[in-house]
């Protein structure tokens, strides 16, 4: 999970599901379309990633977590965007609260977005023969500043939660988890948004940025 970018910077996850080939007008690669559902007309999920699909668009965006829109995703090669509101703040900063979430596959409970991803990929690791993969998660973290949800206290929460989280696993591979928090330094200098450079937990003058305890 490298740094989070969009109009909700900190909780704007870019999941890869699948690989699906499309021929793309030139120079629109990059498109994507919002997929809103506040409609009683409108398609299911599954024939709205078909149509995504027909059409050549390679990246959807939805606005909060609807499952039967995630799961019509698996396996359709479509980028997702997966947005959110401020309910939803504690799938995602491991706060008390939560309310959990029963994966339609395999029946277990997920009270915050990071074991979700991580189960993500244990389960498309399976699928694809090669179940005793170590997986590592080499980069996660959250924005103290420059974007919508990017506060010092979210980013404290959000860090300090997984910190005291990943000895205990995910629901589908309890047990430790070897995960590297992005990042030590904000970094004046990066490109991008403003959330770019302030995933930081230390100022450069390595005053922390909020309170944190490693061990």
């Amino acid at each position: 999970m490298p740094g989070m970018r969009g109009s909700a910077p900190a909780l704007a996850l870019a999941l890869l599901v699948g690989v699906f080939i499309a021929q793309v007008p030139a120079g629109v690669q990059s498109i994507g379309v919002c997929y809103g559902i506040i409609g009683n007309n409108l398609p299911p999920p599954s024939d709205v990633v078909q149509f995504y699909r027909f059409l050549g668009i390679t990246n959807l965006r939805v606005y909060s977590v609807q499952l039967q829109a995630l799961d019509a995703l698996r396996g359709s090669g479509i980028s997702l965007s997966l947005g959110t509101t401020n309910n939803d703040l504690n799938y995602a900063t491991f706060q008390p609260g939560a309310t959990p979430v029963r994966d339609a596959g395999n029946g277990l409970m997920y009270t915050n977005l990071f074991d979700a991803m991580v189960d993500a990929l244990y389960a498309a690791l399976e699928k694809a023969g090669a179940p005793g993969v170590r997986v590592v998660v080499s980069e996660t973290g959250w924005p103290s500043a420059g974007g919508f949800a990017a506060t010092q206290e979210n980013a404290r929460a959000y860090n300090q939660g997984l910190i005291d989280h990943v000895a205990r696993g995910t629901p589908k591979r309890p047990g430790p988890i070897e995960a590297y928090l992005f990042a030590m330094f904000n970094e004046n200098m990066k490109p991008g948004d403003e959330t770019e450079r302030n995933f930081g937990l230390f100022y450069p003058n390595k005053l922390p940025v909020y309170p944190m305890k490693f061990a």
